[in-house]
């Protein structure tokens, strides 16, 4: 029995009517044969006073490139174009009703075009909010560990810092670094990255479960996260004690502690670590998340004042010291700013091998500070604080320059009288400084001291523990400047590696010194030096030389020169020339 096609073709029309998307059939110039309901209604707001006679005309204000792309078609029938998004201008649109149409053109034969016309409002919003998310999630995830960042960390802690005490306490564990600074400058920055994704990795290893996020904000668990440069956050929710929160800490170090393998070199790189632990820090006054961070990262700072390698849990005394270190700062920059900064000197004496002292042997230039309130500042106030906010290489900068000046008219106005050499104190940041060399070739030139006048100190510890760091030394020394190596015996290089060092002179440290004259294990550790030190073809200075006795026993020792209380304090400059006046008067 052959189908009726008269119901074929009410079935075709029953479709036409009650398709969900709107269809409209038309000739090649856009005049409409055939609109199903549905695109009456999509259209009809667009045409509103127009009518709907000519699809190409109706939707002119929003798609007026269907005549030339339906023109340019040249196969016999196909697709023309697919899903064309068409946003709907806001005076076209109510709310509620579609915002933006997706058309779709198609050619049946040389004489009939099928358009397709959907309300795409939904699907356009779904896409959008699935590209904000996906943005959202980039902009709190650290491009090169794949950690969430600072910004993921505060929108944690602030749900944490607002929600009742009683849903359970959390802990911030804030990390840095003690030694990445050096690595990074020494084997480069693609290591110092190579190092930082192992550091995360172990991290994420410490944690248990090994998680690095927490998806739904308000969940329990731990995430961790770097939050700049060489620090790391870990956030510890559900804790139910701090001693919880100390264990993870502790476990977190050691696996820090092991040895990286970075580009084939066995590496070493401590942290330290703050704890701040929720309900003391909010009950102490911490409003936000960012409060919260900058209690943890209080601590974590006094941790490295304290040597690194450890963790300490934040207390309110430490934002009290950390207050006063920021205050101190600001003044500091303002001394720098006004010239409050002014540089003493301390006498070398030269213990000659008669028992004669030569009092114009050199001076050392120290920093001193005179506050407009506060009268004259005690170095160990400010010195620390200088070099933890990187003041302090401008701060040596200016006692560099100031002491050579000092030096040259010195030797102008005594001549020989004079003080022969002057010795000056250098900093990390200073030796760390791109193009500092050039900077301390500058000084000799504008000043006109002669190299060897001028010695340049750098602690033991420094000049030990850093290939970039003996590098610059050696570049001074080739300028002809005298290097000296102070504080020794306290720091990590010993008598044995001390022919490693490019040092003209080794001070031997105060804390040996002062017990010279009461203890023989100290007089055989200054023997010691200064034999090694005169093989090596180096002069040695004993420092902290506070009494009679002590200057007897570092005199029978070999000690070619001495500085301390007993012959001198820090002197202003009109002071020095005066001590050293009455001292050839004496002479005389």
């Amino acid at each position: 029995m052959q189908p009726d096609p008269s119901d074929a073709y009410e079935a075709l029309v029953q479709f036409l009517y009650r398709a969900p998307i709107g269809l409209a059939q038309i000739a090649p110039d856009g005049t409409v044969d055939m609109l199903n309901p549905m695109a009456s209604s999509l259209l009809m707001p667009i045409a509103r006073n127009s009518g709907l006679d000519n699809l190409y005309a109706v939707l002119a204000p929003i798609a007026p490139q269907l005549p030339q792309l339906a023109g340019a078609f040249r196969e016999p029938s196909g697709v023309i174009c697919e899903g064309l998004r068409a946003p709907l201008p806001p005076e076209l649109t109510a709310p509620g009703s579609p915002q933006v149409l997706a058309i779709s053109l198609m050619k049946l034969d040389s004489e009939r075009l099928m358009a397709v016309v959907t309300d795409a409002t939904l699907e356009v919003q779904r896409e959008q909010e699935t590209l904000l998310r996906r943005l959202r999630n980039a902009a709190r995830t650290d491009a090169l560990t794949r950690m969430p960042n600072r910004e993921a960390v505060r929108e944690q802690l602030q749900h944490l810092v607002t929600r009742p005490l009683s849903a359970g306490d959390f802990a911030v564990l804030f990390m840095n670094c003690d030694r990445f600074r050096q690595i990074n400058d020494t084997l480069g920055q693609a290591a110092g990255d190579e190092l930082l994704v192992q550091i995360a990795d172990r991290i994420r290893g410490a944690l248990r479960p090994p998680s690095d996020r927490i998806d739904t904000i308000g969940g329990r668990g731990q995430l961790a996260a770097r939050v700049g440069g060489d620090e790391f956050v870990v956030v510890l929710d559900g804790m139910r004690s701090r001693e919880d929160a100390e264990r993870v800490a502790g476990r977190i170090l050691d696996a820090l502690a092991r040895p990286f393998r970075v580009q084939g070199q066995e590496v070493v790189c401590g942290t330290s670590l703050g704890l701040a632990w929720g309900a003391d820090t909010l009950l102490g006054g911490a409003r936000d998340a960012d409060e919260v961070l900058r209690d943890a990262g209080i601590a974590m700072v006094e941790a490295k004042r304290a040597g690194g390698a450890r963790h300490l849990v934040f207390a309110a005394s430490m934002r009290e010291r950390a207050e006063r270190r920021a205050g101190i700062e600001a003044e500091l920059r303002q001394a720098l700013a006004e010239e409050q900064l002014f540089v003493v000197y301390q006498p070398v004496v030269g213990l000659l091998p008669d028992g004669g002292t030569d009092y114009a042997a050199g001076v050392e230039a120290l920093v001193r500070w005179r506050h407009p309130v506060r009268g004259i500042v005690p170095p160990v106030e400010f010195i620390g604080v200088a070099e933890e906010c990187g003041l302090i290489g401008a701060l040596g900068d200016f006692v560099l320059e100031r002491s050579c000046r000092d030096f040259m008219d010195w030797r102008a106005r005594l001549g020989e009288a004079a003080p022969r050499r002057i010795a000056v104190n250098l900093s990390r940041a200073q030796l760390g400084q791109p193009g500092w060399i050039d900077s301390v070739r500058r000084v000799l030139q504008v000043t006109g001291i002669a190299p060897e006048q001028l010695q340049l100190e750098v602690t033991e510890s420094l000049a030990a523990q850093d290939q970039g760091i003996q590098q610059r030394l050696h570049e001074l020394k080739a300028l002809g400047i005298q290097l000296a190596l102070d504080d020794f015996g306290t720091g990590y290089s010993s008598l044995s590696s001390l022919h490693l060092l490019p040092v003209d002179t080794v001070k031997i440290d105060r804390s040996f010194v002062c017990q010279a004259d009461t203890s023989q294990h100290h007089r055989v550790l200054i023997e010691a030096t200064v034999k090694v030190a005169q093989s090596l073809g180096m002069k040695t200075v004993a420092e902290g030389i506070e009494t009679a006795s002590q200057a007897e026993v570092v005199r029978a020792q070999n000690c070619a020169k001495g500085q301390g209380y007993f012959y001198s304090r820090p002197l202003a400059s009109d002071d020095l020339l005066a001590w050293l006046a009455s001292h050839e008067a004496i002479a005389a």
